[in-house]
């Protein structure tokens, strides 16, 4: 685990709200050394507390607008890696996360629309790795990938 201050959580704070800015752009806002602004990114980023510097594409700005939930129950037999495996080559699927509770695996769907979702979760199940599944569609998202909130209070000591 890295600790994280005000400081750090200012930096990521200003190329959240400005990530096509410069070191030199941060370092002039915020009133501190270009070199403190790229040792403490250096340092965030090999630690792993900004995992990536990449675009994230939306996929309903390009043709995806239906967002669903998959609950899925797999062949335990094949093992959790073979099924990843197979799941990954179906490119609607954005997200999968191994669970706890009644499943095993929960898939994030992107889908151009409800029938399109039932093409997605047939591939699904034709990949003979998954035995059941159980789906929700979302209505409305609030927010999502909602990090920074949590990195700001961890830095004001708000979080122990």
């Amino acid at each position: 685990m890295t600790s994280v201050d005000a400081l750090d959580a200012k930096i990521v704070r200003f190329f959240t709200d400005s990530p096509r800015s410069s070191v030199l752009e941060a370092s002039r806002v915020l009133k501190i050394a270009r070199a403190t602004v790229q040792s403490r990114l250096d340092r965030m980023t090999e630690k792993g507390v900004i995992g990536s510097w990449v675009p994230h594409p939306d996929p309903s700005h390009f043709g995806f607008p239906v967002v669903a939930f998959c609950s899925l129950t797999i062949n335990q037999d094949l093992g959790h890696d073979a099924v990843v495996a197979a799941l990954a080559e179906i490119p609607e699927l954005t997200e999968i996360h191994t669970v706890s509770g009644s499943f095993d695996l929960m898939a994030r769907i992107a889908a151009r629309s409800n029938p399109d979702l039932q093409r997605v979760l047939d591939a699904m199940i034709a990949t003979k790795t998954v035995l059941r599944s159980s789906s929700v569609i979302v209505l409305n998202t609030h927010f999502q990938g909602r990090t920074l909130p949590l990195l700001e209070a961890e830095a004001a000591g708000g979080h122990r």
